[in-house]
């Protein structure tokens, strides 16, 4: 039944039982399961806390339910409301479920307390080719089997700070809209561009070929005997650039250091081999940008 708050109407659905078959988008069903079967067009995904949803719907993403703890509502999901309303229509936020459960029954669910106490599944939308997302950029960031989201987000969240402007990830890289990498991004997920190759497109080194193919140089970031540093100033010169990271263990593959056209290096002190791939990539938007 819609409620009115200070916001807008709401459908507010008052959740008692931890079984309700309405709770299992929100933890029963796996991310891959949402993606996968829930939606088959496009699948669905999970954001979380006010500020990751309000940069989703401002993205466009469609809203298809809420889950708020009550001592939520006002202060964490108004804002949400107000939102829905205004990117989707009266009609369409009038509509939309809202369940609201008691924290604790909420923890229960989850195994944790909720960040901010809000979730809101939203629909996907189609990614576009590596052919599409590449046009008109000059600075994008490609990852190639990143797996951690942690990471992901990170790096996207310092891609969008330091004026990249998209990042391309293979087809073994982690989901840039999973739960946890959107909330790491801080929503900056849903503000800059992004896309997977595909299975194909990621084998070996034919997407470094790719991208030269559409007139990047390609900086792989990694120590070899010729890497040079990340202040060089003949990569800053090239009109259009792909920075390249590689897995949070093993790095980039051989195959692909070399198909690269330059090895770039962050110099380290005391002793000191790496960064983690996410502290690199910052370093190197902010020195290759410059």
């Amino acid at each position: 039944m819609s409620t009115e708050t200070s916001y807008c109407k709401v459908n507010f659905i008052e959740i008692n039982d931890i079984n309700a078959p309405e709770l299992d988008v929100f933890e029963r069903l796996s991310e891959s399961q949402l993606f996968r079967y829930y939606e088959p067009d496009t699948g669905i995904f999970l954001a979380e806390s006010c500020n990751v949803i309000l940069r989703a719907l401002e993205a466009g993403y469609e809203p298809l339910s809420v889950l708020v703890e009550k001592s939520r509502i006002e202060s964490e999901a108004g804002p949400v409301f107000d939102m829905m309303e205004k990117k989707w229509g009266t009609e369409k936020a009038e509509n939309i479920p809202v369940y609201t459960a008691d924290t604790e029954l909420v923890t229960r669910l989850t195994g944790y307390t909720l960040v901010r106490g809000l979730w809101m599944t939203l629909r996907r939308k189609s990614v576009l080719s590596v052919d599409e997302f590449c046009q008109g950029k000059k600075r994008i960031v490609v990852l190639d089997d990143v797996v951690n989201p942690t990471n992901a987000g990170a790096i996207i969240r310092s891609a969008a700070a330091l004026g990249m402007e998209g990042v391309l990830l293979n087809y073994s890289s982690v989901d840039p809209l999973s739960r946890r990498a959107s909330r790491v991004s801080m929503g900056t997920v849903f503000q800059i561009p992004w896309t997977k190759a595909t299975k194909s497109e990621s084998e070996g080194t034919v997407l470094i070929r790719k991208l030269k193919s559409l007139g990047f140089a390609t900086v792989a970031m990694a120590l070899t005997e010729d890497s040079v540093g990340i202040d060089n100033e003949e990569i800053r010169t090239n009109e259009k650039l792909a920075v390249v990271l590689g897995n949070e263990g093993a790095g980039l593959p051989e195959e692909t250091i070399y198909a690269c056209d330059y090895r770039v290096m962050i110099p380290m002190h005391n002793g000191v081999d790496s960064l983690n791939v996410a502290a690199a990539s910052a370093v190197s938007f902010w020195e290759l940008l410059k």
